[in-house]
């Protein structure tokens, strides 16, 4: 990881990679809520999904076209199976069993849960000391949030909807791992990602799937379309892609973990969703592990150690 300044960038590769970082975090603090919205209206999850994949597809298609040789196609079209097919399919379809607020948790927490567990099974279970401090405290703070609304699940098919939304992290940790190994360019991947996922899933969504845009309000499409379809697809994804790069897929994917506190904290903003004692200690801890995972290995000892032969000079 190159975390010094390269002559006249002004900023350092990983600082890049953090602010690319924040950006998918507010991204996808919007998703959750947007999300929210259409979950409640007249759209089905397919509907949501067509939208996502129709528009981001469309925009993508003529750039992808123009600038990768068919001959890559395949590498692209496996990225397209894991970060657009697999990853929305599922996680739309998570909304139709479970409330929004379960995907904040299951989702955001999920991605860096299965990248850290995919990456130290790879590297036989050797982790730096502050991912592993980092993950113990995510997850402490994921449970904490989500501790209130599984206990008051009240059974029924939510269980469904949270195994769907595990199953969407893993999927786009899977696609994260691969940017990360390929180093795929990332406004190629998000196109690449886009246009494929397009064209496997328009079809049998026309041909087959339950379908609600008729009844939709103009206003309501137009809401889902541009944030589903250009902010979540193509922006968050070029962001991810892009500190996927930069930082690397762990440090990237912990970063997520900040999505549910800003989206409770969005939510309690937009929606009037109180925030209560336990989201808050949740918020704090899955910060703090964001936090503690952004700074690079050694990072705190090397601030220590100068610090105090600051101190020992000025006596």
């Amino acid at each position: 990881m190159n975390t010094f300044r390269t002559p006249g960038s002004g900023l350092s590769d990983h600082l890049r990679g953090l602010l690319a970082a924040g950006v998918v975090v507010l991204c996808w603090s919007g998703f959750n809520i947007v999300s929210r919205l259409g979950s409640t209206g007249v759209l089905t999850p397919f509907d949501i999904a067509a939208l996502r994949f129709g528009v981001s597809g469309l925009l993508a298609l003529p750039y992808f076209m123009l600038r990768v040789a068919p001959v890559e196609w395949p590498r692209y079209m496996i990225l397209a199976v894991f970060g657009g097919l697999g990853y929305g399919v599922l996680v739309y379809s998570g909304f139709a069993f479970a409330p929004t607020a379960h995907a904040g948790v299951f989702v955001n927490g999920g991605i860096p849960f299965w990248t850290i567990v995919i990456v130290a099974a790879m590297s036989g279970f050797r982790l730096a000391r502050n991912i592993g401090l980092a993950l113990l405290l995510t997850s402490g703070g994921l449970i904490l949030m989500a501790s209130g609304s599984l206990l008051d699940a009240g059974g029924g098919s939510r269980w469904v909807g949270d195994l769907l939304f595990l199953l969407a992290a893993l999927s786009w940790a899977i696609f994260g791992l691969l940017m990360r190994r390929w180093q795929v360019r990332p406004q190629l991947a998000i196109t690449g990602v886009a246009s494929f996922s397009m064209l496997a899933y328009l079809p049998p969504y026309l041909l087959w799937l339950p379908k609600a845009l008729g009844e939709a309000s103009a206003g309501e499409i137009a809401l889902q379309a541009g944030y589903q379809g250009v902010v979540a697809a193509l922006l968050a994804g070029g962001m991810y892609s892009y500190a996927n790069q930069k930082i690397g897929a762990c440090q990237a994917s912990m970063m997520l973990a900040l999505v549910p506190g800003v989206s409770g904290v969005g939510a309690w903003f937009i929606l009037g969703e109180p925030l209560g004692i336990r989201a808050v200690v949740g918020i704090v801890a899955v910060s703090l592990g964001a936090v503690l995972c952004a700074v690079p290995p050694g990072a705190f000892a090397r601030t220590f150690l100068r610090f105090r032969g600051d101190a020992e000079g000025e006596r």
